[in-house]
């Protein structure tokens, strides 16, 4: 079996190699081992291509179906490849060599956010952009709950999340175009104790698919309120059929004019 992918369209300061973000191979091997092999070049119009060997796929039904939900990620696993590298270098507590001061990391079309490496602490700051105003408004206040909501008790251990309006400064050097977005910037701070063993991969995929997430909610919100004011609607136009007086038997007024229904 043969599998393709196309990554987005790379913004200006994306630094790729050979069409792939630094690492993507590295990754691809390391998660599939020998059930894939890579061709080289990829097939025309996209920037990676995997075959398939069926026949080297593991016997166990369980193993068999987590290989097979790796392959639906695997969009993810190469565009969050550097930042998988970079996560893997703060639980060892040092900088990767390979990291720049300012990473950006695609992840929609002509967009990316941004990571900072340091030897204790990386910070992650992701833009928050959407076309329809609406979207913007709801995507806002979300964030803004999604903040709050860290100062729980239950999430007391969970990565520290900031938003703000404004671009923060560790985004100082960036393009300008890269600090343009009409929802705001999230900013989260990982420890090394938030990338130890099993949760670097939660990690990754969080970070990779944030922008999905909160547009999803945004979805919900929005189709949530169309739903309220449908029922409320109906409610109101229950109310004034109530209202109405009540029509005789043969369906005419004492002035012998027909009572018409509005609704």
């Amino acid at each position: 079996m043969i599998l393709s992918i196309g990554l987005p369209a790379p913004p200006p300061e994306a630094v790729l190699s050979g069409g792939l973000p630094f690492g993507a191979i590295e990754a691809v091997k390391s998660v599939f081992g020998p059930v894939v092999q890579i061709v080289d070049p990829p097939e025309h119009n996209f920037q990676l291509t995997l075959k398939l060997d069926l026949s080297k796929l593991p016997p166990d039904e369980d193993e068999r179906a987590e290989l097979m939900i790796q392959f639906a990620c695997l969009r993810a696993i190469v565009l969050g490849a550097p930042l998988r590298d970079v996560l893997k270098h703060l639980a060892a507590k040092v900088v990767s060599p390979e990291a720049d001061r300012l990473m950006p990391i695609i992840h929609r079309p002509r967009e990316s956010f941004f990571v900072i490496p340091q030897p204790d602490k990386v910070t992650v700051v992701i833009p928050i952009r959407f076309k329809d105003s609406n979207d913007s408004v709801l995507a806002t206040s979300f964030l803004q709950e999604f903040m709050e909501a860290r100062r729980a008790g239950g999430l007391s251990t969970a990565p520290s999340c900031q938003w703000s309006p404004h671009p923060p400064v560790e985004l100082k050097g960036a393009p300008a175009h890269a600090l343009d977005a009409n929802s705001g910037f999230v900013s989260f701070v990982l420890l090394p104790k938030h990338v130890e063993s099993e949760k670097l991969d939660n990690i990754v995929w969080s970070l990779c698919t944030f922008h999905a997430y909160v547009s999803y909610h945004v979805k919900c919100s929005k189709g949530f309120m169309h739903t309220r004011m449908r029922r409320r609607v109906e409610t109101l136009i229950q109310a004034l059929n109530r209202a109405k007086p009540e029509e005789e038997k043969d369906g005419k007024s004492t002035q012998g004019r027909s009572i018409l229904r509005l609704v």
